[in-house]
């Protein structure tokens, strides 16, 4: 039987007791079940600092510090999927993330996010930081940083739009010719270049690039024409069964910190790791 998350809170009186016994003497849950949770990421701590993830058990506690645990038996069981390094440039790092893998965690935990993976695998100790995302069941290259100023370097590049973004994708039905689809999201500007590869009868494989990052863009601008990618569960696709068949294939920016910032380097997949880019039927 499903369980449905839940919160529990509470505020620290007694400095004694650890997160373990204060958590399992407020939600029944073993200590065992707690550490676990803490582990994954599930636990929360507001004090005289920011409101932050505390994974150690042993972790000392303040009067009036504020315990939060965001239970749900689903997420905290999940097991992560393993991403690829790609590239590794020592203070940036490029990865290709499995489909089904989220990018960063949620209050839930973050144990099977692709950040936390790469904290606690590869290099461990070294800090990630996030510049640009990818949905949950959109396979793909992804780059991180491994210092603050890199981060805020690349950080721009994505905002000033200087960063090379394509895709691949199999849509249903025959699209005959490429398109610019420019229909607003969210009340922003959002546009999309459609380039056709192939098309059978039935389905088509397509190359977006994109000049804006907006929410769902690719699946909700191909809906929009009446050509929602294969496996898109949320914007209507018929095929409920296959998985999602969207990839970011090409990643391409200037190298961060170099001094002049003018050397580009790319990457790209290929159907090795993107099988349906081999074609379609």
């Amino acid at each position: 039987m499903k369980q449905d998350p839940e919160t529990f809170s509470l505020s620290v009186t007694d400095v004694e007791l650890g997160i373990p016994d204060l958590l399992s003497t407020l939600t029944g849950l073993s200590r065992t079940r707690i550490k676990h949770a803490m582990s994954c990421g599930a636990v929360w701590r507001e004090g005289s600092t920011a409101l932050q993830r505390v994974r150690r058990a042993s972790a000392k506690l303040k009067v009036g510090d504020k315990i939060t645990f965001h239970h749900n038996l689903e997420a905290l069981d999940a097991i992560a999927l393993t991403p690829e390094l790609m590239f590794d440039g020592n203070d940036f790092s490029v990865w290709f993330k499995p489909a089904g893998m989220t990018v960063s965690g949620s209050r839930f935990g973050d144990h099977t996010a692709l950040n936390r993976w790469i904290e606690t695998h590869h290099k461990s100790g070294d800090s990630v930081f996030l510049v640009h995302r990818l949905d949950r069941f959109t396979a793909g290259l992804v780059v991180v940083a491994h210092r603050k100023a890199i981060a805020a370097d690349l950080a721009k590049q994505f905002a000033d739009r200087e960063v090379e973004k394509r895709y691949h994708a199999i849509v249903h039905g025959k699209l005959w010719k490429n398109q610019t689809i420019e229909t607003r999201l969210d009340d922003k500007s959002a546009v999309s270049r459609i380039i056709v590869i192939a098309h059978s009868d039935t389905f088509s494989l397509v190359e977006v690039r994109i000049a804006t990052g907006r929410k769902h863009q690719i699946r909700r601008h191909l809906t929009s024409i009446g050509h929602p990618v294969v496996g898109d569960r949320q914007y209507g696709s018929e095929d409920v069964e296959q998985d999602l068949q969207l990839a970011a294939t090409t990643l391409g920016f200037r190298i961060p910190g170099s001094l002049y910032r003018t050397e580009m380097i790319q990457f790209q997949l290929d159907e090795s790791r993107v099988p349906f880019m081999s074609g379609i039927s």
